[in-house]
């Protein structure tokens, strides 16, 4: 080979080897770009995820059910704290900061003192503040004495235990202090009924009344008839207090059907009208 060009060749890889060349590696910047993307979009849809969970927390709070719930609460804390003896009324900033409802918005509130708290048969409002409302206001045990007698003297029965629990605070030591001067009934549906315990009418029978008493048969006499006897004699028989069965729905038969009489019409056209449904007669 000539001299000259094996120079020339020598040269040009001294330069070649002399000059740094960078390769272009485009799997590597496209799997980049890729990941580049993956990762906005599982941001994008963590955002779009945020945004729909505290949307969907004020549409929780803005419901119905919501303002329906915390009534209920409301309604509860007001009858425990009746209950246990603090029977003073609570402004509505109260309520809610015992309750811990601080971060009801104002139509919610506006909703309480203008329709929920003022509707409702529990709550009672004295100048813009709230109490709760029993069903029998009893301040003490001698209060509850004084309704179990007046019940037992107008024959009106006796008192539900969950009314008086409801009324009186610190019902159970009450109760238990009153000891034999009450007299509890179990209902059928397992509800317990206090009575007042007259003392007065505890006194011994002789026992020949005792076998007049009981040779008056009463078997053949239904209820009805019993009452009616004891009204005309002026005398008033204790209502049941039990819980009502309810009777089974009889179920009407149905009717047969009835044959329709339909109008008929044209009546004074009776000689005049002819029938073609046969086809049209032959003149003779």
């Amino acid at each position: 080979m000539d001299p000259a060009l094996l120079r020339e060749r020598e040269l040009f890889k001294k330069r070649a080897l002399s000059t740094p060349a960078v390769e272009k590696r485009q799997a590597a910047s496209d799997s980049h770009k890729k990941k580049k993307s993956k990762v906005d979009k599982e941001s994008s849809s963590g955002s779009k995820h945020g945004a729909e969970s505290s949307n969907g927390n004020i549409n929780i709070k803005t419901s119905s059910g919501y303002k329906f719930g915390c009534l209920a609460k409301i309604v509860n804390y007001m009858k425990t704290r009746h209950q246990n003896g603090d029977t003073h009324c609570l402004t509505l900033e109260e309520i809610l900061d015992e309750t811990k409802l601080l971060d009801i918005g104002m139509k919610q509130k506006q909703w309480l003192m203008t329709e929920a708290l003022v509707n409702n048969p529990k709550i009672i409002v004295r100048d813009g503040t709230y109490g709760f409302k029993p069903k029998y206001n009893l301040k003490d045990k001698k209060a509850l004495l004084r309704l179990l007698d007046k019940h037992d003297q107008l024959g009106l029965g006796g008192v539900l235990l969950d009314d008086v629990e409801e009324g009186l605070p610190n019902s159970a030591k009450a109760i238990k202090v009153l000891g034999d001067q009450l007299i509890f009934v179990t209902r059928p549906d397992k509800k317990k009924i206090l009575f007042y315990n007259d003392k007065h009418c505890q006194f011994t029978v002789d026992e020949e009344f005792q076998k007049l008493w009981r040779s008056v048969p009463v078997d053949s006499i239904d209820e009805e008839k019993i009452d009616e006897y004891l009204k005309k004699q002026g005398i008033s028989s204790m209502q049941e207090t039990g819980p009502k069965k309810v009777l089974p729905v009889q179920k009407r038969k149905k009717q047969g059907q009835r044959k329709r009489n339909f109008k008929t019409h044209n009546n004074h056209l009776a000689g005049v009208l002819e029938d073609y449904s046969e086809g049209v007669p032959v003149k003779k």
